[in-house]
C-alpha cells in the first residue's frame, strides 16, 4: 500500500536532488556552464495538476540558474492532437506564472528525424518489419527470457529504404509495417529489443497537414529533439527510468561521430505528483469530458489546471504546494488536504472578505426604525491593510443562515436562540425575543426570527466592547442584497486511489473504463444552491475574483456569472474537513 504524505515542513528546504545535479554540473563547467531545459507536453488534452509539478521544475531550474526553458509540443500522434490543446497548454503555463524561451514542436524536426532514420537503415541499424503488432509483442520475450529475432531483421537496406519511402507516400496501410531499430533482442532491458521507431498514421497533422504519413515514436523523437535544441537537462518522471539507456543510445547514434563529452543532453527522473481521490490520466479525463460526466475540461471538479483556476485556486497556491511536497526518486500518494491547505493559506492573504448567506432565514429587528438604513464599514482583508474597506448596508430586515438559529437550543449552542445575544458582524449586538422568537409556516418550519438590538453597541462605538457569550454572525440586508447561485464542489471520486480502483473494477466486471468510472463517481460532488443572497458590493465582482464568504469559506466568481444572475464557486472551506467527512456527504 502506498504511504500517504500528510505532513508539511515549514522549514526552508534544502536543494532537491536535481538542483544538486545542476549545480554540480555548473561547478564542473559542463555544457559551457549553460542550463537549458524544456517542457514537452503532448497536445492531446488539457494540463492537469501533475503537469504543474513538471512545469515548476523545468522552468524553475532554468530561471534559478540564468538558463532558458523552452516549450516543445510532442506532436507525433496526429490522431489525438489538436490546436485547441496547444492554445490551452500555453494559457495554463502562463497562468501558472511562467514564460518559455522558445516555442518548438517535435514536428519541426520531422525532416531531420526522417533523415536520421534513413541513415540508420543504410548503416544496418534499422529495418522494416511487416509482422503484426501481436507478433512483434510475442517476439519481445519477457524480462527473464530473451526475445526472438524478426524474420525481417536482416532484410537488405535497399529493400527497407524502398518500403520506408512507401510508408510515407501513403502506399502502406496503418499497422501493416513499421520501422524498427536493430539493437539487441537478448538485452535485459526490454526497450532495447528492437524498438519500433516509425509507424504509419494516415491522419492529417494539425501543423503539417498530409505531408507526412510515417511518424516517429516518442522514444525516437524525444532524445533527438533534445539534442537538436541543445537541451542540457532533460527532466522526466520515473516511468522513463528504463527508457534512459535508449535515450542515450539514440543520442550517441544521432551525433554522427561528434565528440559530445560534456555537451550532450542528460535525462533525469523524478516522482510524479499523485493525489488521493484524484484521477489524472488524460485518457480517462477525456472520457469524462466526452461522455458528459463532467461539464468540460474546466469543470471545477476536474484536476486540470483550468478546472482549478475556475474553482478559484490561485497559481501561487499551486506553486507553493508543489514546493512543499518536493521532488524525490520514489512515488508517494499525497493527501489532497495538503493542496487545500496551501490554497487556504494563500487565499487568506489575498481574498476580499464579503457577506453571503447560503441558506437564508429572515431576521427582523423590531426596535430598529423601518425606514432607516446605515452604511457600515467592512474591512476588505484584515491580513492586508492596503486592500482598504467597503460599505455594507444595514437595515431592519436581514438574512442570516438558518443554522445560526435554534428555537430550542442546547446549552452549548452559542448562536441565536430565544433570550440569547449575538453580535452581528460590523454592526450591533442583538437579542432574540423570548415571548415570540419566531414565525413558522404550516409545516412547522421557521420563516422569520424576531430580535431587538442595542443601539449603543455598533462596531467602533464604546458600547461595542460589551462582553456577550454568543458568537458573531454574518448577515446581509434583505433590501440591499443580491440573489445568487452558489455551487458547492466536492471530491469527484469515492475511492481514495481511483486509479487502482478503476483497474480493479474493470478486471472484476470485465467492463470498459466508462462503466467502471460510473461506479466510482461521487453523486454529491456538486451541490447547487439557488436561493442565496450576497451583499451588493459583489455586483461588480469579476470572474476569478478571490473572495472569502465570512464564516463559510473561500469562493470565486464563475465564468457563467452575469450581472443578472450571479454565480459563485466554493474553492475551499475555512477549515480542513477533507479527511473527516464521508465522500457521500456534501457539507
Amino acid at each position: 500500500m502506498t504511504e500517504i504524505n500528510t505532513s508539511e515542513n515549514p522549514e526552508k528546504k534544502s536543494l532537491n536532488f536535481i538542483e544538486q545535479i545542476v549545480e554540480n554540473d555548473l561547478k564542473e563547467g559542463k555544457n559551457d556552464n549553460r542550463v537549458q531545459t524544456r517542457f514537452p507536453p503532448e497536445p492531446n488534452g488539457y494540463l492537469h495538476i501533475g503537469h504543474a509539478k513538471a512545469i515548476c521544475l523545468d522552468f524553475g531550474i532554468a530561471a534559478k540558474h540564468g538558463g532558458v526553458c523552452n516549450l516543445r509540443f510532442d506532436d507525433t500522434n496526429p490522431t489525438k492532437e489538436d490546436t485547441e490543446y496547444v492554445d490551452a497548454i500555453k494559457e495554463d503555463i502562463q497562468w501558472l506564472g511562467f514564460q518559455w524561451g522558445n516555442e518548438y514542436y517535435a514536428s519541426d524536426y520531422f525532416q531531420q528525424l526522417w533523415d536520421f532514420a534513413v541513415q540508420l537503415i543504410k548503416e544496418g541499424k534499422a529495418y522494416i518489419d511487416e509482422q503484426s503488432a501481436e507478433e512483434i509483442a510475442q517476439q519481445k520475450g519477457t524480462p527473464t527470457q530473451p526475445g526472438t529475432e524478426s524474420p525481417y531483421r536482416n532484410r537488405p537496406a535497399e529493400e527497407s529504404l524502398a518500403l520506408f519511402e512507401k510508408m510515407n507516400a501513403g502506399e502502406i496501410e496503418e499497422g501493416r509495417m513499421v520501422l524498427r531499430a536493430k539493437i539487441d533482442m537478448a538485452s535485459p532491458n526490454m526497450h532495447f529489443r528492437d524498438p519500433i521507431i516509425y509507424r504509419v498514421v494516415n491522419h492529417p497533422h494539425h501543423r503539417t497537414g498530409t505531408t507526412w504519413k510515417a511518424y516517429p515514436m516518442y522514444d525516437f523523437a524525444h532524445g533527438q529533439s533534445d539534442y537538436f535544441e541543445g537541451v542540457t537537462h532533460s527532466l522526466c518522471t520515473l516511468e522513463f527510468v528504463p527508457h534512459r539507456p535508449l535515450y542515450d543510445l539514440f543520442v550517441d547514434w544521432v551525433k554522427n561521430g561528434e565528440d559530445l563529452e560534456d555537451h550532450r543532453p542528460h535525462q533525469y527522473e523524478f516522482n510524479k505528483l499523485n493525489l488521493n481521490y484524484t484521477l489524472m490520466s488524460k485518457r480517462n479525463l477525456l472520457i469524462l469530458v466526452k461522455e458528459g460526466l463532467v461539464n468540460g475540461w474546466d469543470d471545477p471538479r476536474m484536476p486540470t489546471l483550468c478546472g482549478f483556476r475556475r474553482r478559484g485556486y490561485s497559481p501561487e497556491s499551486i506553486r507553493n504546494f508543489v514546493n512543499k511536497i518536493g521532488y524525490t526518486t520514489y512515488d508517494a500518494l499525497n493527501d489532497f488536504a495538503l493542496l487545500e491547505s496551501a490554497v487556504r493559506e494563500d487565499l487568506n492573504q489575498r481574498a476580499t472578505r464579503v457577506s453571503a448567506v447560503l441558506d437564508p432565514i429572515k431576521l427582523v429587528i423590531t426596535n430598529y426604525p423601518e425606514d432607516k438604513v446605515e452604511m457600515l464599514t467592512a474591512i476588505n482583508n484584515p491580513e492586508n491593510e492596503a486592500d482598504g474597506t467597503h460599505e455594507i448596508a444595514f437595515s431592519r430586515e436581514l438574512w442570516i443562515e438558518r443554522d445560526d438559529f435554534m428555537e430550542v437550543a442546547e446549552k452549548k449552542f452559542m448562536r441565536l436562540a430565544p433570550g440569547k445575544e449575538v453580535r452581528l458582524k460590523n454592526a450591533y449586538i442583538i437579542r432574540c425575543n423570548e415571548e415570540h422568537p419566531c414565525d413558522k409556516d404550516s409545516e412547522g418550519h421557521v420563516t422569520t426570527i424576531y430580535c431587538t438590538y442595542d443601539p449603543e453597541t455598533r462596531s467602533g462605538m464604546p458600547g461595542a466592547d460589551r462582553k456577550i457569550k454568543g458568537k458573531t454572525l454574518h448577515w446581509v440586508s434583505c433590501a440591499h442584497s443580491l440573489k445568487a447561485e452558489v455551487r458547492l464542489y466536492d471530491r469527484l471520486w469515492t475511492a481514495e486511489n481511483p486509479r487502482d480502483e478503476l483497474a480493479a473494477i474493470r478486471e472484476a466486471k470485465n467492463c470498459d473504463a466508462l462503466e467502471a468510472m460510473k461506479e466510482m463517481i461521487n453523486p454529491n460532488s456538486l451541490k447547487v444552491l439557488t436561493g442565496c443572497y450576497v451583499e451588493e458590493f459583489l455586483a461588480e465582482a469579476k470572474p476569478l475574483d478571490y473572495l472569502q464568504f465570512q464564516r463559510i469559506g473561500y469562493f470565486n466568481v464563475d465564468k457563467d456569472s452575469t450581472p443578472e444572475h450571479l454565480v459563485f464557486n466554493r474553492t475551499v472551506g475555512l477549515k480542513d474537513t477533507w479527511g473527516k467527512k464521508s465522500p457521500n456527504k456534501t457539507n
